[in-house]
């Protein structure tokens, strides 16, 4: 079950001026192309309720079962990539998501990937998760200030319900402000294996008193780096779900693989396929 908005990046190349995006978009897709049945609650404002009908048969096509929250307002994003690192202007916030918009049958399911990226996710959800759930998080969305000058800014993480029932959970260094220790992280998502990645410098997890580093798989060629993390979080939390490890180094090989992969395409378009993960690990053990 994956719960979270739309978000619209503003993309010339694209005829209606953005592209689709957002955390929830994102991981739906992935996780249905890497082999779980999904539910997807995905909050949308009017203009992608109107005109992104290409995007969401992209997503049933892939499996996801998709249920559409209209929001009088959704996430809109600027992205502005510079020397490796991304500043995002916003143009509109979001409403929340609420719960009594999921379905009721939806409610069992045994994992759940919670995923805003302004918000939209209330601590009320914490409340929805049923009792042994495996439960990820993507933090992104609870470290972001949307400024009175237009740019979104880092916040320092604060305590939150969502952390403290999650069983990953998962950041950019970039997501966090400056100097923000491990320990302090530790303490907001004590159950949690805490993913911190830094695109082509691979990444760390903190899971109790461990550390865990892992390696970024190389991508052929690196075209659009939007979504990279969504597919690595989602790959993450499927490889849980599927073998019962949390973030061991060979579900970060898998979750690393599918994350590079997601860069070689333009959009949801690189969601990767289970078979094109497959190939990436074997081409990366035998160079």
């Amino acid at each position: 079950m994956v719960v979270g908005a739309s978000s619209r990046d503003l993309a010339s190349a694209d005829v209606r001026g953005w592209r689709l995006g957002g955390s929830a978009t994102y991981c739906s897709l992935a996780a249905a192309r890497l082999g779980l049945r999904v539910g997807c609650l995905l909050g949308v404002d009017g203009e992608a309720f109107d005109r992104a009908g290409a995007d969401f048969e992209l997503l049933e096509s892939a499996g996801v079962r998709l249920r559409l929250e209209r929001l009088d307002h959704a996430p809109v994003f600027e992205n502005i990539e510079q020397d490796g690192h991304r500043r995002q202007r916003w143009l509109s916030r979001s409403d929340r998501v609420r719960v009594e918009a999921l379905p009721a049958a939806w409610r069992i399911a045994a994992g759940w990937l919670l995923v805003p990226v302004a918000g939209e996710v209330g601590e009320d959800w914490a409340g929805v998760l049923p009792p042994g759930a495996a439960v990820g998080l993507g933090w992104q969305g609870l470290l972001r200030e949307f400024a009175d000058d237009g740019w979104v800014e880092r916040v320092a993480p604060g305590p939150s319900a969502l952390l403290e029932a999650a069983g990953i959970v998962v950041a950019s260094v970039d997501d966090l402000p400056p100097q923000t220790g491990l320990e302090a992280l530790r303490a907001l998502a004590p159950k949690a294996a805490i993913a911190l990645t830094a695109g082509e410098g691979g990444g760390v997890v903190a899971r109790g008193g461990e550390l865990v580093r892992y390696h970024a798989a190389p991508a052929l060629r690196a075209v659009d780096p939007t979504g990279a993390g969504d597919v690595f979080m989602a790959a993450l939390m499927v490889a849980w779900l599927l073998t019962g490890e949390l973030a061991t180094p060979r579900t970060l090989r898998f979750a690393a693989a599918a994350g590079s992969c997601a860069v070689e395409g333009v959009g949801l378009a690189g969601a990767p396929t289970k078979a094109q993960v497959a190939a990436r690990i074997r081409s990366v053990a035998s160079s």
